[in-house]
């Protein structure tokens, strides 16, 4: 096991009813920015829910923030911030809000053009306090200081990660998310599914509890997934498949391990030029990679394959395959399909992603051995 320190913040607080905490979790002589995305919070009542614990406070709103939240759209709200004094952000709704309230916090207090803060996350040296109600699971960002922001001006995609950027507090209600589309649960499952494998399929560390961990969300998820496509009214399958997506992302199964991250960066590109959903970009690539990186992987994947796919019979080159198979088909049972050609894309990209990663110099993987050759390679197996 890697030498590492841990600190999460963030105080989740879970189950039926807890919005109403707002009130006495956000102090009373804080000026408040809301932020949400396009309205759904007004039809499943959750924004009602937020304004009757807030009606003691000074509330301001900014709406419109997207899937895949953009610079364009976030710099407005910075500017709202700094004109109205604002002091305390609350992001009410999915990843992308909480990830675009994180950029705002950021970008607020920083002294230079905001975006140099996705360029280099050592330049996010405060943040204005923040917290959430989480009404779609999928990214983790409820407990994180991880964001993913936009440019649409440039057609780029950049992360940052900064404990100043964690929420105070989030809340995580399972009632709040009986009104979403199947295309989002189904989402939030591989998006859930995909963060626990770049933390854990890598390669041995000996770290024997991260393992077990992460091998019991992905079970967790296996079980869950086709019922809560199924059925997402049901409390206690959607309780499992919230507090799974949390887990999968606030730093507790990546303590000590080496991380991965490839199918990530390179899932970004794909959305940046096609505008393919985030989820749907992380299966499309992410077989791809583990057939190209399979040697480098074989361990765990032989490790991954036994454990949660009970894959115990064939040579090792046939577990591994049985593996990712498997992997595909679990994200094919949820509705999300698996190769560029589904969704009527072709090669054409191929040659400006790669460029992208070559002009940057970004080598991936867990091993920086994952060069822009291997990329091309990839998304070639991506077709």
């Amino acid at each position: 096991m890697n030498n590492f320190v841990f600190q999460n913040p963030t105080k989740l607080i879970f189950g039926k009813g807890t919005i109403a905490t707002l009130a006495t979790e956000i102090p009373a002589d804080k000026k408040i920015l809301m932020t949400y995305g396009g309205g759904s919070i007004k039809a499943n009542g959750v924004y009602d829910q937020v304004k009757e614990a807030l009606k003691n406070h000074s509330v301001t709103e900014f709406a419109g923030i997207e899937p895949n939240p953009t610079y364009e759209t976030l710099i407005k709200a910075v500017e709202i911030v700094k004109e109205q004094k604002i002091d305390f952000l609350l992001a009410v709704g999915g990843g992308s809000v909480i990830d675009g309230t994180k950029f705002i916090a950021a970008a607020v207090v920083y002294n230079g053009d905001p975006w140099d803060l996705l360029i280099d996350q050592n330049k996010i040296t405060d943040a204005l306090p923040l917290a959430s109600v989480l009404t779609l699971p999928a990214t983790g960002s409820e407990m994180n200081g991880n964001a993913v922001i936009s440019k649409k001006a440039t057609h780029e995609k950049l992360a940052f990660g900064s404990i100043k950027a964690n929420p105070v507090f989030s809340i995580l209600d399972p009632e709040v998310t009986y009104s979403l589309p199947k295309r989002q649960v189904a989402n939030g499952i591989v998006d859930t599914f995909v963060h626990v494998c770049e933390q854990y399929l890598t390669y041995p560390s000996q770290a024997m509890v991260q393992d077990r961990f992460a091998e019991g969300i992905l079970s967790t998820l296996t079980e869950l997934g086709e019922k809560v496509i199924a059925d997402n009214t049901n409390y206690d399958l959607m309780s499992n498949f919230m507090y799974s997506a949390t887990l999968a992302l606030n730093g507790f199964i990546a303590m000590g391990v080496p991380q991965d991250w490839a199918t990530h960066s390179i899932g970004h590109e794909l959305t940046a030029f096609h505008g393919l959903d985030h989820a749907v970009t992380l299966a499309i690539v992410q077989p791809s990679l583990w057939r190209v990186m399979r040697e480098e992987k074989k361990a765990k994947l032989l490790q991954y394959g036994e454990r949660v796919w009970n894959i115990t019979t064939g040579s090792d080159d046939e577990k591994v395959e049985a593996a990712i198979a498997k992997t595909e088909n679990f994200y094919r049972s949820v509705g999300i399909k698996t190769k560029l050609s589904e969704y009527g894309i072709g090669s054409e990209s191929i040659n400006s992603i790669v460029e992208r990663f070559e002009q940057r110099g970004w080598k991936l993987g867990e091993n920086g051995t994952i060069t822009p050759d291997k990329v091309r390679e990839i998304l070639n197996g991506c077709l």
